[in-house]
């Protein structure tokens, strides 16, 4: 059967960092209360001329590198985003202009947080269905574009970045050994909407709004439907935690990704957290997790890599894949 396989992967990240003492003189906050509720000490926030588009490109190319590929070798771009630089185009259409590629496709994919995951699920169904032989898959946001600086409560969580992986199709034998993409749980439940959204759009205020989140509320959901899509996946691909070697879950809290991690089964040494270093960057989390895993050399070629996350909608899902 055909494999979607990770061929490179590439990172960008805005120029500048913030640390949390920087919002001390902002907000009533302090780096020890953001520290013991999430595990942020930092994160990168974008300058006037960093956009999503550029960042995207900056992680396009990247991986593009590292996959030894140039723009010509690429059939699909999926750029995972909920901060478009434009309501339209799609932003992936940008950066394909960026990256001089004139031919294949391009779109956007929306599902906040959950974003790359389902941008990776889908690249998979686009080269098992023969429409891509090779699909450049991006998570790329400019959250800080939509926070509320004088929220206390969000503004603290969200860092900009983006992060991108190429995929190939291979065929494979079409067991858990193969590389590649070998299984995954997409979910999403819109009753949820209110607890984590957007108070503006084009359709209702004519705006862009600013990020709200009931935060306790979250929280209470996380763990359950994280652990929901991942047995799923567990299931499909015939394993258990044990079997894993790198679970790279979405970078938005210590608390949800430690609770995870436990009640799963899977061993703290197993899980990649780089939240302390870019907060909450939404679509580009996992990515950007990835890459430092793989630039530090814990993640190898034949690993088996778990990739979570949950976001607004709400929105969650895992994809389970051999490096």
């Amino acid at each position: 059967m055909i494999r979607s396989v990770v061929r490179g992967n590439g990172a960008a990240l805005p120029r500048r960092i913030m640390k949390n003492a920087d919002f001390e003189g902002m907000v009533e906050t302090s780096d020890e209360w953001i520290v013991q509720r999430t595990g942020i000490r930092q994160r990168h926030v974008a300058a006037d001329d960093e956009t999503t588009a550029s960042l995207g490109e900056a992680a396009a190319r990247a991986a593009l590198g590292s996959a030894g590929m140039t723009p010509a070798d690429i059939d699909l771009i999926i750029l995972a985003t909920s901060t478009p630089n434009n309501t339209f185009p799609a932003t992936a259409v940008e950066i394909q202009n960026r990256l001089g590629m004139h031919h294949g496709f391009a779109f956007d994919m929306q599902a906040v947080c959950s974003g790359f995951v389902y941008a990776v699920a889908t690249a998979d169904l686009y080269i098992r269905g023969g429409l891509a032989r090779r699909v450049l898959v991006i998570g790329s946001e400019t959250f800080s574009r939509i926070l509320d600086w004088n929220d206390r409560s969000t503004c603290v969580l969200f860092g900009d970045g983006a992060g991108a992986l190429v995929l190939e199709a291979e065929e494979g034998a079409g067991a858990i050994t193969d590389r590649g993409v070998l299984a995954a749980s997409l979910r999403s439940d819109g009753v949820h909407k209110d607890k984590l959204f957007v108070d503006g759009g084009p359709s209702t205020t004519g705006t862009v709004g600013h990020l709200r989140m009931e935060g306790r509320e979250v929280f209470k959901h996380a763990v359950g439907m994280i652990t929901d899509v991942i047995e799923a996946t567990f299931g499909e691909a015939g394993i258990t935690a044990e079997d894993l070697d790198w679970f790279v879950p979405h970078q938005a809290n210590k608390r949800i990704i430690d609770a995870s991690a436990k009640k799963l089964g899977i061993a703290e040494q197993k899980v990649v957290v780089t939240v302390d270093l870019h907060g909450n960057t939404s679509a580009a989390s996992v990515p950007l997790a990835l890459s430092v895993a793989v630039a530090d050399g814990r993640i190898k070629k034949g690993d088996l890599v778990l990739l979570e996350a949950m976001g607004g909608g709400f929105t969650w899902g895992a994809v389970l894949l051999r490096w």
